[in-house]
Parts: structure tokens; sequence; C-alpha cells
């Protein structure tokens, strides 16, 4: 079972890729489309180009996890920054933000509210004149 948590970083690649490719195609493009080495045990999530499949491709010490999902309704809630042409050709996801997406979830359209914010305590040698005994 794939684990999104602990220390892997999770890139979401940019363009779309044929999702007919396999793990050997797969971690070809991590190393010479993106610049990253696919062995270092990062999670690389690839989108086809309708955006209702996902391919996840993971190094896990012994070989490569394949992880395949697709939708039958609607499609995966990318990330608007993501769409856009860039440099790096990868966006980088949290853990949180990858399981929302797997599950369909838009995060990027939620409302953050923001929270109370206790100011720090005055320490008592700066009350009342100073005069702490």
């Amino acid at each position: 079972m794939l684990n999104f948590n602990g220390n892997r970083r999770i890139f979401l690649a940019r363009s779309p890729i044929d999702m007919r490719k396999g793990v050997g195609t797969l971690a070809t493009i991590v190393e010479h489309s993106l610049g990253m080495d696919p062995y270092a045990g990062d999670i690389f999530v690839f989108l086809g180009k309708h955006a209702n499949r996902v391919r996840v491709l993971v190094w896990d010490r012994s070989g490569f996890w394949l992880a395949s999902k697709r939708l039958e309704r609607g499609t995966f809630a990318v990330p608007p920054d993501t769409v856009a042409p860039d440099r790096s050709g990868t966006a980088t996801l949290s853990a949180a933000e990858i399981q929302m997406l797997l599950e369909g979830i838009n995060v990027h359209r939620a409302t953050y509210h923001e929270h109370y914010h206790r100011p720090p305590s005055t320490p008592p040698s700066q009350l009342a004149g100073g005069a702490a005994t």
C-alpha cells in the first residue's frame, strides 16, 4: 500500500502523459524530462490528457510501485498553478493535497478561515514598573 506520509517529497508532473506508459518509460521521463532521480524514493504523480486518469510512481528500495486510478465520471481536481508551463516541469504537493487530489476534492477552491492567535504573554518583570522580587 502506498503511504504518502513521512519524509517523501511528492511531485505532480505539469504535462499530461500517455497513460499506456509503464514503469520504465515513466522513470525515464522523471530522469530526463523532469531532471530528477527516480530512485530517490520521491513520489511522482502523472495525469492523463483528460485528467480522469492518474499514475503514481514510487521507488521503495527493492523496486518500483506503479499505481493507477481511473475515474468513472468527472476529472481530478488539478491545482490551477500546475497547468501553466513552468521551467521545473513539476509542482510540489503535500501529503494532504495528494490524498485530496486522489479523492477528487478541490482544495484550491477551499476557504481558509483565520485562526485566533493569542498574543505572546508579557513577562512578569515588565509588568508594574519591573519591580519583581
